[in-house]
């Protein structure tokens, strides 16, 4: 399948990295075609630019600045997200990066009448997200019910590809990261990415 594994984090040595160089990794090895798209190291622009926005209900969504981050979205039958969790949200720059590239004509059309959207990320087969919290996993879960996850999965995935399924993996206390729980969770990936056929 086609793979597209979306990398947003600043430091080059950070575990987000080694997240994402393991779940490329477990995909080649299965046997896909997988595409690394790093925002901080290819200096993606996270701000919707005047001219996108002027688009948006417009006859085309003018993507001539994204048209390769279209591509890549569109032709996507995995799609795997490797980012930190901070404040409780995504990070500004893979934020950018939804609010750009899932956009009108890649990854919804707009309903009649502004009523609801209708999803074209119909090839969109799995998503996963794989991300680090600092905070302790009670503190994600119990206490902020997991808002990352709700946004990516209801939001975002069952709004533009609802018959993707959706899995989120999450490296809790991640500034005390012991290397045997970092072999732990690179484990669970390699498991989770495994379940794709």
């Amino acid at each position: 399948m086609n793979c597209l594994v979306v990398l947003s984090h600043p430091l080059p040595a950070s575990l987000n990295r080694h997240f994402a160089e393991t779940a490329v990794a477990e995909l080649t090895s299965a046997g896909h075609t997988v595409t690394l798209l790093d925002l901080y190291a290819s200096d993606f622009d996270p701000r919707l630019t005047a001219t996108e926005r002027g688009s948006y209900y417009g006859e085309h969504f003018d993507d001539s600045a994204l048209e390769s981050h279209a591509v890549a979205l569109r032709h996507a039958e995995v799609l795997v997200l490797v980012f930190p969790t901070w404040w409780f949200g995504l990070p500004a720059m893979l934020k950018g990066w939804v609010d750009r590239v899932f956009a009108p004509g890649i990854a919804f059309d707009h309903g009649s009448d502004f009523g609801p959207i209708r999803p074209l990320l119909g090839k969109l087969r799995h998503v996963v997200a794989i991300t680090t919290l600092g905070s302790p996993w009670w503190v994600d879960r119990l206490v902020m019910r997991r808002p990352v996850r709700r946004i990516l999965k209801w939001g975002l995935f069952k709004a533009c590809a609802p018959k993707a399924r959706f899995a989120m993996l999450s490296f809790y206390a991640a500034e005390k990261p012991q290397p045997e729980r970092v072999m732990r969770f690179a484990d669970a990936i390699r498991r989770q990415l495994r379940e794709i056929a």
